[in-house]
């Protein structure tokens, strides 16, 4: 599961690691703990450019009763988004890119210690394109159209594994067009979701004031020593 996230980039690295077409009305504040429900940039392919808007982050199908089914489509396994009905209909159609700096998720220290916080990031400093979904809803007699996104996830690297079971789906840079491509083949966009390369992405521990999602400031990404071992370093 892939819960929090962030976005500490502006728009102008956007632009430029992932080469998007941006409205210059589409704008946010650099974000450090971004949680479900919050409207976040999501590429998507429009007349041949990959263009960014804000989404909402929970997924919500077209033909959904309620908006609250967003609460459990934060993330959508790669291994069964294709069929299932929340999300075959934008998986075939509907895919898109999600920016990030990294992301965060909880280890257990020790067999009966508490989870902690990690950040997980590039070793090299450059952003995330992880692979995601969207969808329009509207609820019933209303006009109003509410745009949704959720996070594709697959099965963790041998490394990752120390964290967590899953991970975010993060595409390569020369995948992003074919990703958001809508003719290009299902074995193809399945082959697209895999964990990232072993050397690929480094972590480290961080304060426990990330789990309220109320504190969004820089601060949360300062690295913090723990009494467990932290997981080695990606080599």
């Amino acid at each position: 599961m892939c819960g929090r996230y962030v976005l500490k980039s502006g728009p102008g690295r956007v632009r430029e690691e992932l080469h998007v077409d941006l409205d210059e009305r589409v704008e946010w504040r650099p974000r450090y703990n971004v949680a479900p429900h919050q409207a976040m940039p999501v590429i998507r392919a429009e007349g041949g450019w990959r263009r960014a808007d804000l989404l909402t982050w929970g997924l919500v199908p077209a033909w959904a009763e309620s908006a609250t089914i967003g609460n459990r489509m934060i993330n959508a396994r790669a291994e069964t988004a294709a069929v299932l009905p929340a999300f075959r209909a934008a998986f075939k159609a509907r895919r898109a890119v999600v920016p990030a700096d990294g992301f965060y998720e909880w280890r257990a220290l020790g067999v009966a210690g508490p989870k902690w916080p990690y950040y997980i990031h590039r070793r090299d400093g450059h952003m995330l394109a992880m692979a995601g979904l969207w969808e329009r809803w509207s609820p019933p007699g209303v006009e109003q159209v509410l745009e949704t996104f959720t996070i594709i996830t697959v099965p963790p690297s041998a490394w990752m594994r120390q964290l967590h079971d899953r991970m975010p789906a993060i595409l390569g840079r020369d995948a992003i067009d074919a990703w958001l491509d809508p003719a290009t083949s299902l074995d193809r966009l399945k082959a697209m979701l895999a964990p990232a390369p072993e050397n690929a992405l480094d972590a480290y521990a961080v304060g426990r004031s990330v789990g309220n999602t109320r504190n969004d400031g820089e601060d949360l990404l300062r690295q913090v020593e723990v009494t467990a071992a932290a997981p080695p370093r990606a080599t």
